[in-house]
């Protein structure tokens, strides 16, 4: 098998930019952009799943093609397409810039891809470069919102910093060992992570994927990005964005072969800050969107007890994890947008009557707030039992019942949402919300998923662990 053979998604995706780059050259055409932008990504997700079986090294060893890392890109490139689905009312971009919003979402997943499959600390570095500039752009791309350009550019500084970081923990990193391949660290850092010069450089590495993740202390960019973007760049922020930021953190604590007391304690302070820090903040947010950053810091610090785990159980979990929030997130940001009025952002007062306005939407927020917040059977709570369990397995019940007390707290900000959605009835003539028949269809395809995630998580369980067997030393 050739070196294009297993780069055939990546490429394709380049193409697919390069389309969106050609049509920036040219007449504003919202409509035509749109359709591009669907036949583009829904070929480019048939092209990723049909690609999954390959395996291979390429371009020197630097980038690995296996399982893992193809099936992380079958879920980022699932969640470019969700946010595709989004489009047909971008009212929230100013029309001349839709194909530069559409090539911007390319290039961003693209890299994302890219790092998904990076064993390289440098190509690791190039990639999470190209995804967050690209992010750090779509985010400004808010149409008519005076309040975009302090949260791009804070968003912008505190990534280059966190980018800074990073950077040079890569070097003390390679400083000690002389590698930048993770194949060579993965046999020497278990051996050597207690060492002050190793722990410093890899506890540094990490800082620029804890900022992609946004955990404590990396995510104070989050709630002010995720209410000055448009709604469609927010919804990928909040899914494929952290897909793929869990797929390298997995992979970078692999390094560690479970090993180095000290790094365990680093991440169990990211953990308990990030669901404390995130819930108690989300309790007195009103506009949506900024209770849903809060919310996926809060999540950000449930992911990092099963990575933290540093164990079979611990990385599978960690895998569903990303998954359920992919389809949780994706059902959250479908109600804000159809429920929005021009791109406008939303509190919860304006999901009043919902169940009336849209049956079908109500019920899949319904099944995504219980899912964030544990509640059986849906996809949500095995995504918890499974970080929890590998908790409990490395004897950190108190790390579980610190995560309990949490869950329980972010049940009142998920259920003061339902209560607007269900409960309170709208003063005035409610405004419609219309959806069509390929929303209902997507909104029906969310509601099984989430309730098949929980009810029958069995496969999708035994493709995490398989994922991420080759990670275990």
């Amino acid at each position: 098998m050739t070196d294009w053979i297993l780069f055939i998604p990546e490429l394709y995706t380049l193409a697919a930019a390069g389309v969106f780059f050609f049509f920036c050259l040219g007449r504003a055409r919202p409509g035509r952009d749109y359709a591009a932008a669907m036949v583009l990504s829904a070929a480019g997700l048939v092209l990723t799943v049909c690609s999954a079986g390959f395996e291979g090294l390429i371009f020197e060893g630097v980038y690995r093609v296996d399982l893992y890392s193809q099936v992380f890109k079958v879920l980022i490139y699932s969640g470019f397409f969700l946010v595709v689905c989004l489009c047909a009312d971008l009212s929230g971009v100013d029309e001349t810039r839709h194909s530069e919003f559409y090539l911007l979402l390319c290039l961003c997943t693209l890299a994302m891809m890219l790092l998904a499959s990076s064993v390289h600390l440098l190509t690791l570095y190039i990639s999470l470069e190209i995804s967050s500039y690209s992010l750090y752009v779509l985010v400004y791309l808010r149409r008519g919102s005076s309040q975009r350009v302090k949260p791009a550019f804070q968003y912008f500084v505190m990534g280059a910093a966190a980018s800074a970081v990073m950077l040079f923990g890569f070097a003390l990193v390679y400083g000690a060992f002389g590698s930048a391949h993770m194949a060579e660290l993965m046999h020497q850092v278990p051996a050597r992570i207690h060492e002050p010069l190793v722990f410093t450089g890899f506890v540094l590495s990490l800082s620029g994927f804890f900022f992609k993740l946004a955990v404590f202390p990396f995510h104070f960019w989050a709630p002010d990005a995720y209410e000055a973007a448009p709604h469609q760049v927010s919804a990928y922020i909040a899914t494929a964005s952290k897909v793929a930021a869990i797929a390298i953190l997995v992979r970078m604590i692999a390094l560690t072969g479970g090993q180095g007391d000290r790094v365990a304690w680093v991440l169990i302070f990211v953990s308990v800050a990030s669901m404390t820090a995130g819930n108690l903040a989300a309790l007195i947010q009103k506009d949506i969107k900024r209770l849903l950053a809060f919310s996926s810091v809060a999540h950000a610090g449930y992911v990092m007890i099963g990575i933290l785990s540093a164990n079979a159980m611990g990385y599978a979990g960690a895998v569903f994890y990303g998954l359920s929030l992919m389809v949780m997130k994706f059902v959250c940001f479908m109600v804000v947008v159809k429920a929005s009025d021009g791109g406008r952002n939303i509190d919860t007062e304006a999901l009043a009557g919902l169940h009336h306005r849209a049956p079908v939407l109500a019920l899949a927020l319904l099944l995504a707030l219980f899912g964030l917040a544990g509640i059986p059977p849906t996809i949500g709570f095995t995504a918890k039992l499974l970080v929890f369990r590998a908790a409990m397995d490395q004897g950190l019940l108190w790390l579980v019942i610190v995560a309990m007390f949490n869950v329980v707290i972010s049940l009142y900000y998920y259920l003061l949402v339902l209560k607007a959605a269900y409960y309170t009835e709208s003063e005035g003539r409610p405004r419609e919300v219309a959806l069509s028949v390929p929303l209902k269809c997507l909104a029906g395809a969310m509601i099984f998923l989430m309730v098949a995630g929980g009810l029958w998580p069995g496969y999708m369980i035994v493709l995490a662990e398989s994922m991420t067997a080759g990670l275990l030393p």
